[in-house]
């Protein structure tokens, strides 16, 4: 079958929609990614074809000066929430729509996969009657029963006054969103579908909605949507993680600390410094990857138990390590879970308050402020190191991780939907199990 994948340059949520890309690819069927000029690399070292946006928001670099989102400029997440939906969520969704329809049009699909925050290309895809499912790279995103409001890092309400905070957040967040309707609106309009009364109402138009991650992981829902699923992280590293080799002698059996802040500029240089300071003077051995955002020129090694690189295969070197310090990016958080590595957090935005929050529920690591000093960096590193129930946390993730992905073949469902006659006209108008957005 023909695939097209809609994807943008989101930094971690690449590496786990090229998986899927991949396994699809390994399975005969010929894939398109459309996306940003940046991703065309991987998407062809995937087996991918490309094709670029050309009319929609791109990027066609890393330099931070490119960046559409710009998010480390915001200090208010509703801030950053109103200018995300201006300049990418819902203010261009019609160019998204047409690039879409440019390359359907050119090239075809019988199947149309999709970032979920792409709404153009969903709905481009809807409007065709193509079988269509979006890809969510991180937690379930969507506001639903018994899931706090994400953005603030909120764990899940404790009696009344958490139930309150939850119906406070969450009216704030739909009203957020309700300013984009009329962006979406107008795209559906001119293709002649119906207007919806809340901007994830098409999300119940899919034929799936695929989680990357484990329900074991992500907080419990009263109730989802049917077309829900939970299909475990993707977890392969990306094209550009070079071979690691430790410099450190076979007999050193000091723990092995991997530190790793976002492969996307987000502003890090003063947090790396600092996890740099803390590892000085730990009885630990430790690799500092940078990713392409960050020169390592910049990042000198404070001794020679701590190495500094630009990349890592970070499934290989987690597989001997004892603690992770990171961002909290999904994709990289997954990736210690699933080798039972119990994590230091140290969330800067995006989704990243709401997976440390998982995190820490799990009993899986700790959080930190960005703004922690190297004392207090250097002190969770050996709590999490030392104290055996966040190790027995990570394992338990792991054993998720093994069990929920082993349970649900995402490739072969993707061709099942492939195969579905007209499974949109069914959709529409489903009830929903949601509030509208």
């Amino acid at each position: 079958m023909r695939v097209l994948l809609a994807m943008w340059e989101g930094g971690g949520t690449i590496p786990p929609e090229l998986t899927i890309a991949r396994k699809l690819v390994a399975r005969g069927h010929a894939v398109r990614v459309l996306g940003d000029p940046t991703i065309e690399r991987a998407a062809r070292a995937a087996g991918c074809e490309f094709s670029p946006w050309v009319t929609a928001p791109h990027r066609t670099n890393l330099d931070p000066s490119t960046d559409i989102l710009r998010d480390w400029e915001f200090k208010s997440p509703f801030a950053l929430f109103r200018h995300a939906m201006n300049v990418f969520f819902c203010g261009p969704v019609g160019r998204f729509a047409h690039d879409t329809e440019q390359v359907l049009d050119q090239h075809g699909a019988d199947v149309v996969l999709f970032d979920w925050i792409l709404f153009g290309a969903g709905l481009a895809a809807t409007a065709r009657r193509l079988p269509c499912a979006s890809l969510v790279p991180n937690i379930y995103m969507r506001p639903a029963p018994g899931i706090p409001p994400v953005g603030i890092g909120f764990m899940p309400a404790n009696g009344l006054i958490g139930r309150i905070r939850d119906l406070a957040v969450g009216t704030m967040v739909i009203r957020l969103w309700k300013k984009g309707l009329p962006w979406i609106n107008d795209a559906r309009r001119v293709r002649g579908l119906p207007a919806v009364a809340g901007i994830f109402d098409q999300a119940d138009e899919l034929d799936a909605v695929y989680v990357l991650t484990t329900r074991a992981f992500d907080f419990e829902a009263a109730s989802l949507p049917p077309n829900v699923r939970y299909v475990g992280p993707q977890l392969d590293d990306p094209d550009w993680a070079t071979p690691w080799t430790p410099p450190w002698p076979a007999a050193d059996t000091r723990p092995l600390v991997l530190v790793s802040l976002s492969s996307t500029f987000q502003n890090q240089a003063g947090v790396l410094r600092n996890c740099l300071a803390a590892l000085a003077n730990l009885p630990v051995r430790a690799l500092v990857t940078l990713g392409p955002a960050l020169n390592p020129a910049d990042f000198p090694s404070p001794g020679p138990q701590v190495s500094v690189a630009s990349s890592a295969p970070h499934t290989q070197v987690l597989a001997n390590a004892s603690a992770m310090v990171t961002h909290c990016g999904h994709g990289t958080v997954m990736k210690a879970l699933a080798a039972g590595v119990p994590i230091v957090g140290m969330p800067m935005g995006r989704d990243q308050n709401d997976t440390a929050a998982r995190i820490v529920y799990r009993n899986a690591g700790v959080r930190l402020k960005p703004t922690a000093s190297p004392g207090e960096i250097g002190r969770a590193i050996l709590r999490v190191i030392d104290e055996p129930s966040f190790a027995a946390g990570a394992r338990q993730q792991a054993d998720a991780i093994r069990r929920e992905t082993a349970a649900f073949d995402l490739a072969r469902d993707i061709e099942r939907i492939a195969g579905h006659a007209a499974p949109n006209e069914r959709r529409v108008g489903q009830r929903q199990l949601v509030p509208h957005l």
